[in-house]
């Protein structure tokens, strides 16, 4: 998976040429796939565990998440990995957008849970594949007091870490959880008729100027002219269940571009829910890099999420969650190369960089040795590398 395997099949890059010299025990193919089609439901929570175990101990002996005592983002999502035939166990239809249209399609669904802090990329704390036609909060709730469990044991304390997501995921089992654990929460909410009053209620001289795409600074007052806006209100939620929570509904403004008049403007608004403590522009912007998740998906998707390999659901799962594994460690292996640009360069990169790079195996007095490419551009970050994980 880290040199880009997206198959079962793709195990003969490390069985071809004289990789077979470099590494011993290589298993075929089938080997492996006999292997994945073993796993149960038991045995994949069990490497979920080993996932959680492995972060905690990469970020104590490497620079993975540095700053996770200060602040650390917990950001939850879902998607919907399509497959094409009927015989993949769990493919259902489920519900995804393209191109902002939202239509019902095959597939397994994905949730995963990232960690990151102001100055590291985000890795995975958790990932669990479930049927297609499972909702997007369905077992949230315990991924996230498993992801805050694994930050609290990473370094980060309970009262910095913050868990964000969209508002499929702003339900009072969740919002329940992340309290308990001592974090704090930002979701988005989706309108209702209680939301919609207290978003009435809000005064128009409340809403402050934010820094938005296409927001420029008068020269006379130095203040935001901007198309968005921000303001805060008291809000419960969940009022008649056993989860009722009083917090701050914080929502943003838009000018909706269809407006015509500008004397009789349309707002679009957007709310979100949390018990943020940063001031009301800062935890808006907070709130919507929850986005960085998003590039997590993208890096997976390129590489081994392209499809799921097998047709037993098990063994689907498992491949997601060494997926998950490979990609944490792609994040490690960047933050020993001392680049700051391969410690959050995306998996592409460092399978293009670092990982699959030419090489002539000599064994001069019978040890092996290595000859890379002369006049490298990354033999440095490589050495580097090579230094931290053998030598040091």
């Amino acid at each position: 998976m880290a040199a880009g395997a997206d198959s079962i099949d793709d195990l003969d890059v490390i069985r071809s040429g004289g990789m077979k010299k470099l590494f011993g025990g290589v298993y075929a193919c089938a080997t492996l796939g006999i292997f994945l089609r073993e796993f149960t439901h038991g045995h994949v929570r069990q490497l979920t565990a080993v996932l959680r175990r492995l972060l905690v101990a990469l970020a104590v002996r490497t620079p993975l998440l540095p700053g996770i005592a200060d602040r650390a983002y917990i950001d939850i999502d879902s998607l919907l990995r399509p497959v094409y035939s009927k015989r993949k166990q769990g493919s259902s239809f489920g519900h995804t957008k393209i191109a902002n249209k939202t239509i019902l399609r095959r597939g397994l669904s994905p949730l995963a849970v990232t960690i990151s802090t102001d100055q590291a990329a985000p890795v995975l704390a958790g990932v669990r594949l479930r049927a297609g036609k499972a909702g997007s909060a369905r077992g949230a709730a315990s991924m996230v007091t498993e992801a805050i469990n694994t930050a609290i044991e990473a370094g980060a304390r309970p009262e910095h870490i913050l868990v964000r997501g969209d508002s499929a995921f702003c339900n009072g089992k969740i919002i329940a959880a992340v309290v308990k654990a001592g974090a704090k929460f930002s979701f988005s909410i989706a309108h209702n008729s209680a939301v919609d009053a207290a978003i009435a209620s809000i005064p128009d001289e409340d809403f402050v100027p934010v820094n938005y795409p296409g927001a420029v600074e008068d020269p006379d007052t130095g203040e935001l002219i901007s198309d968005a806006a921000v303001a805060a209100v008291q809000y419960t939620a969940f009022a008649d269940t056993p989860n009722r929570i009083t917090a701050t509904l914080i929502v943003r403004r838009v000018l909706d571009a269809n407006t015509q008049d500008p004397l009789f403007p349309v707002w679009r608004y957007h709310p979100v829910f949390t018990n943020n403590t940063e001031p009301v522009t800062q935890a808006d912007v907070t709130h919507r890099q929850h986005a960085i998740c998003e590039t997590v998906w993208s890096d997976l998707i390129d590489g081994p999420w392209a499809h799921q390999p097998s047709g037993l659901f098990a063994a689907n799962a498992a491949w997601a969650v060494l997926a998950a594994i490979t990609h944490n460690l792609l994040r490690a292996a960047g933050t020993l190369t001392g680049s700051p640009r391969y410690a959050v360069a995306r998996g592409a990169t460092m399978r293009e960089h670092i990982i699959n790079v030419p090489a002539r195996l000599a064994r001069p007095q019978r040890r092996p040795m290595l000859h890379l490419p002369r006049h490298w551009p990354r033999a440095k970050p490589w050495q580097s590398l090579w230094t931290a994980v053998f030598v040091t």
